[in-house]
């Protein structure tokens, strides 16, 4: 599994009028994911060349802001706008850094697109980043990852060509915790299928007997006690849970106190005492089908099991199956594999199963963050200063 070195981003300084150089200062307490945390704090200014223009009522023309633009480091996007491409808002936070280049403008002029770009911003997993592309980009330094998850990039490969990945791990972690906390509560109490009792238009009355189950004292079991999941037991304390946690790494015992949790060495006896299961962990070779015929078979057969990670953590086949024959009470899913689900997928057609879009960062301020996360990063490559979330090949 992949390593990163994590920081929190805060607010951007103020730059000191007449200043010829943006300068902007991050302050970041490192904070390793995983199950460890420490408290020492980087400070780091992080400083790229614009255009130097002189203060007062000077008008600055198009010829110069021409050259101001041509003096920034190329990123590479897939587009702008669209089904596919980068939010007009994060495009235009973007170009206060960089000089934008989408992959049309780089296909149409290869040549001298490829000597300018300098970076590649990476949303919602495009553009896609193969050989091909890596050996067209000849002064390519940083891919910034816009989210978490690096799964759908080959860092080995990446890194054979000298360049650097970073993620936004900071940025991800309530939204995520959020979406996991409403997806256990609307498959609690039946939320999805009682809005869809109230539309129908063969509802006569409300059946006495349609409950649901509680969260309030029940027991979560979180597989994958990193930033998210630790995040989510801070939310799940609230509701009075009993919680119980499984990880590579187990947290530190005040960590652990701060939200009631106890570790579980082996998955197996979180999976047999919870109520709630949910998947927070990374994909990974080792993490791929987690949760298969044998894990689900240990579950409570009134238990639910929730994933916020990777589709691809669960065997969907086995989980079809466990779904059917009633050996779990349920499923609520953000992910799959693949997303979307063919539309004549078995999961698409349980009434006991919950499935989002993928929407754990889908949020207006999540996806700021995020872009907002990935340009400090690239910034800090493009200038050879400390890189707040870089992301290691195992």
């Amino acid at each position: 599994m992949f390593r990163s070195k994590a920081f929190s981003l805060l607010k951007l300084v103020p730059l000191v009028s007449g200043q010829s150089n943006l300068a902007y200062k991050f302050i970041h307490p490192v904070i390793a994911s995983h199950g460890h945390r420490c408290h020492r704090s980087v400070i780091y200014e992080q400083r790229y060349r614009t255009h130097p223009c002189s203060a007062g009522r000077q008008t600055i023309n198009a010829e110069t802001k021409v050259m101001a633009e041509e003096e920034l480091p190329g990123v590479l996007i897939l587009g702008i706008g669209g089904t596919h491409g980068v939010l007009e808002n994060l495009a235009a936070l973007l170009k206060k850094h960089f000089h934008l280049i989408t992959m049309k403008e780089f296909l149409g002029n290869k040549e001298e697109m490829s000597k300018k770009i300098q970076s590649v911003f990476v949303f919602e997993c495009r553009p896609a980043i193969d050989r091909e592309l890596l050996e067209s980009l000849p002064n390519l330094k940083v891919i910034g990852n816009s989210g978490v998850g690096v799964d759908h990039l080959d860092l080995k490969m990446i890194s054979s060509f000298g360049v650097k990945v970073t993620n936004t791990p900071h940025a991800v972690a309530d939204p995520t915790a959020d979406i996991g906390m409403a997806l256990m509560l609307a498959s609690a109490r039946r939320l999805v299928e009682g809005c869809q009792i109230v539309v129908s238009p063969d509802t006569k009355y409300f059946a006495v007997d349609w409950l649901g189950v509680e969260v309030t004292r029940a027991t979560l079991g979180i597989i994958g006690m990193g930033s998210i999941g630790y995040k989510v037991a801070q939310r799940a304390r609230a509701f009075n849970m009993r919680i119980l946690y499984h990880n590579r790494n187990r947290r530190r015992k005040e960590e652990e106190e701060a939200v009631g949790a106890h570790y579980c060495a082996k998955m197996e006896d979180l999976l047999q005492q919870s109520d709630f299961v949910m998947l927070v962990v990374n994909l990974t070779p080792e993490t791929r089908k987690l949760i298969g015929k044998k894990e689900l078979g240990l579950m409570k057969p009134t238990a639910t099991l929730i994933n916020i990670s990777r589709g691809a953590v669960i065997d969907q086949d086995a989980l079809v199956e466990a779904l059917q024959n009633k050996v779990i009470r349920a499923a609520a899913l953000d992910v799959t594999d693949p997303e979307p689900l063919p539309r004549d997928h078995p999961l698409l057609n349980l009434n006991n199963v919950i499935i989002t879009p993928h929407i754990g960062t889908a949020t207006v301020q999540a996806i700021r963050m995020m872009a907002e996360e990935a340009i400090a990063n690239m910034l800090a490559v493009l200038n050879g200063q400390p890189i707040p979330s870089e992301v290691f090949p195992k």
